[in-house]
């Protein structure tokens, strides 16, 4: 089977050809960094606007790199959401055209599901259940994967997202976008000791995440300097809140651990997935902690974590194996969550409705 995964759901274009013997055939990726980079963060606007202006080039780049033609395809993979609606609207509407001119099998992939089943692409040995950290600009969240379309959310961010912390934290210490390398990069000359900061949640029962305290402490450490900020400042600054996050999240992945084992005892592997798992730091951590429980760390390559489009075709792969395919009425989605059954995280209500009392 050779499929044709679309990814438009935030700031990068994507167009990958993937078959279901794991092999990626093409993998291209736009990036709109310089578009984004004045405003300090992503404007949905023209990142919508970039996806209509160079979808079908990259469709057209990656035919051409897998010496493939649309006679060639089995079925078209494209996010239907979660993410930017009118970016995603971009890339479902191409997948549908695609998949309805040349009478091809449509699956409407959620963007995240992507990233839960993206190990399974490079690992043919990774079996269900395994423990899932998902961690994104928009995402943080801890899922049991008990199989494609099955998950279980054991926490997820109750405010920021880690990503989306390490962005602000970032244009905080005034390191450019994106936040998550930028502030790698400065770590790596800083002292993780130098700069108290707190660990949300760290300690706690649970799984859910915090990251909107220690954004704030942050700034409340910047803004008490008596000088401005240097470059050794900036590095001290982001190898401490670098470390704090780290932290938090091994702290909450101990608690997931438990909960996973608990479910399912024959579960032997912890997976991550999402673009900040690309940070070598928490990679490491994640590595010690998995050998710590008798787990086996499952990551997908570098390339795999950031939001691209292989991931895509390779969840339309695992869901067209199994029947799921979808017709041209697919909607996309601002929002979608992977357990559709899952209660709002603490504080946090469903529309219409107030969340818990604090």
């Amino acid at each position: 089977m050779l499929v044709l995964g679309i990814e438009t759901s935030c700031d990068e274009t994507a167009a990958a050809l993937v078959t279901d013997k794991r092999e990626i055939r093409a993998n291209v990726v736009l990036s709109q960094i310089d578009e984004h980079a004045p405003y300090g963060g992503i404007v949905p606007e023209i990142a919508a606007r970039s996806h209509i202006d160079h979808l079908d080039g990259l469709i057209a780049r990656a035919m051409d790199d897998a010496g493939a033609t649309f006679a060639d395809l089995d079925g078209v993979a494209v996010t239907a959401g979660p993410g930017l609606i009118g970016a995603v609207m971009v890339g479902l509407m191409t997948g549908k055209a695609v998949a309805a001119v040349h009478d091809l099998p449509l699956s409407a992939v959620n963007h995240l599901e992507g990233h839960a089943l993206s190990a399974r692409l490079s690992d043919e040995e990774l079996q269900f259940p395994y423990l899932l950290l998902l961690v994104s600009g928009g995402h943080c969240q801890l899922l049991v994967v008990e199989g494609v379309g099955r998950y279980k959310r054991l926490g997820t961010t109750i405010d920021d997202a880690a990503g989306e912390a390490f962005d602000k934290a970032a244009k905080l210490l005034d390191l450019g976008y994106p936040g998550g390398p930028a502030i790698e990069r400065a770590a790596k000359n800083g002292d993780g000791t130098r700069f108290s900061l707190p660990r949300p949640l760290k300690g706690r029962a649970g799984c859910d995440f915090s990251f909107s305290g220690l954004k704030t402490a942050l700034l409340h450490k910047v803004q008490a300097l008596e000088v401005g900020l240097d470059d050794s400042l900036r590095a001290d600054f982001a190898a401490s809140f670098q470390q704090a996050v780290a932290d938090v999240v091994v702290d909450r992945c101990q608690n997931a651990i438990l909960s996973f084992r608990a479910a399912h005892p024959e579960g032997r592997f912890l997976v991550a997935g999402g673009g900040v798992v690309a940070n070598s730091m928490l990679r490491a951590r994640l590595k010690e902690l998995a050998t710590a429980n008798d787990l086996s760390l499952a990551l997908p390559p570098l390339a795999l974590c950031t939001d691209n489009a292989a991931m895509i075709a390779w969840a339309g792969i695992e869901r067209l194996n199994l029947g799921l395919a979808d017709d041209l009425n697919a909607v996309p989605r601002a929002r979608w969550p992977l357990d559709q059954n899952a209660a709002p995280p603490p504080g946090v209500g469903r529309a219409g409705k107030l969340g818990p009392k604090a």
